[in-house]
């Protein structure tokens, strides 16, 4: 790629949602979308068409979408499974079509060097953000926003010599409302006053039903709860019904908010995964349960680490489980102040987020 500075920088995404791979990897996606377009790039997704995608709402965000027709899974059982060669060929159409991509951006455990390497002909550089670290990838640039106990060493012999890694929260896809939350950010003295409960976009298990009978058993009607849950939740009729028996719980579907909603939270419960991290940035305690296999270790080292109360794996936790959990935190405010002054601590310097460093960084190594 050359004469960079005198034309548009055009990245390319391809990521998947649907009601089983939930929303995350597109959602943090479209966080560093917005850094890339706010420096005048030109960006466009590629997604395959699977059940409960939100493709409709990166549409309605203001960007291309093209949609690759759901092909025979492979392995049923694993919902981001692909079809390799056939998502390579639509993949590759695709981009000759759009012509001179400087950036592939990935957000796939589906994919490895096995379809990045066929692709990079027809692609300036390439970027991967993972949270696994289990296959082996063909980038010039690595992100994973988690952390682990043995981060550093973590994609050792994964990924290319010249690689660029960034490794940590500290460069956490968050979008920009979470950084003007944090500046006008109140201070909590560890009562609980409201509680916001979110699994995710898909929540296929309905952990949300199973946080609401919770609340019930606890029944302080005295205490505001904010329940959010996202388009692709199939569940969505029966929690609105139940919000709707509880006093003092409000229902909310597909909001555009969250960073205030979790501002003017005290507790939050909800999963593991990237909303770890939008918690953590604004300093909001909670009680998280794992429902996928990509969050066990985060989960577990941020739990290790005090700023989430982690109840485990969702198939071992009932609703009485976490009603205690939610007793237990409430009666101390001590440990609430604790969890907070932690979950900052992981985060480092608030005046930029991940999105806003990875955007300037894929400019000036196209640049270069």
């Amino acid at each position: 790629m050359s004469g960079l500075s005198s034309k548009t920088l055009k990245v390319v995404f391809r990521a998947d949602s649907s009601v089983d791979i939930g929303a995350g990897h597109v959602m943090r996606c479209l966080t560093l979308a917005a850094a890339l377009r706010e420096r005048g790039c030109a960006v466009s997704f590629i997604s395959r068409d699977l059940p409960g995608n939100i493709s409709a709402n990166v549409e309605a965000a203001g960007y291309a979408v093209f949609c690759i027709p759901v092909e025979q899974n492979p392995t049923p059982d694993v919902p981001f499974a692909l079809d390799v060669p056939a998502d390579i060929a639509r993949t590759a159409e695709i981009l000759r079509q759009e012509q001179d991509v400087d950036w592939l951006v990935i957000d796939h455990y589906g994919v490895d060097e096995s379809w990045e390497t066929p692709l990079r002909p027809l692609v300036g550089k390439i970027m991967v953000i993972d949270d696994v670290a289990n296959r082996r990838h063909d980038c010039d640039l690595l992100l994973d926003q988690n952390l682990y106990e043995n981060m550093e060493s973590r994609y050792d012999g994964l990924v290319p010599e010249h690689c660029t890694k960034f490794l940590g929260p500290r460069y956490a896809l968050l979008r920009d409302e979470f950084v003007q939350a944090r500046r006008s950010l109140r201070e909590r003295d560890g009562s609980v006053k409201r509680i916001l409960i979110t699994f995710g976009g898909g929540d296929a298990s309905n952990e949300t039903a199973k946080a609401l009978e919770a609340w019930r058993m606890i029944g302080r009607n005295d205490i505001a709860v904010d329940v959010v849950v996202g388009g692709a939740n199939p569940h969505r009729e029966q929690l609105q019904q139940l919000c709707a028996e509880l006093p003092s719980v409000s229902y909310h579907c597909n909001v555009n908010n969250m960073a205030q909603m979790m501002a003017a939270a005290d507790l939050a419960i909800g999963a593991g995964g990237s909303t770890t991290w939008e918690r953590c940035f604004l300093g909001l305690p909670s009680i998280t349960l794992i429902v996928a296999d990509n969050q066990a270790a985060t989960t577990t080292a941020v739990g290790h680490r005090g700023a989430t109360l982690n109840l485990g794996w969702y198939e071992d936790i009932s609703a009485a489980d976490v009603a205690a959990a939610i007793r237990n935190v409430m009666a101390s405010p001590e440990a609430m102040q604790k969890m907070i002054q932690k979950s900052f601590s992981l985060m480092g310097d608030a005046t930029s987020t991940g999105s806003v460093i990875l955007a300037d960084q894929l400019i000036k190594i196209s640049h270069q």
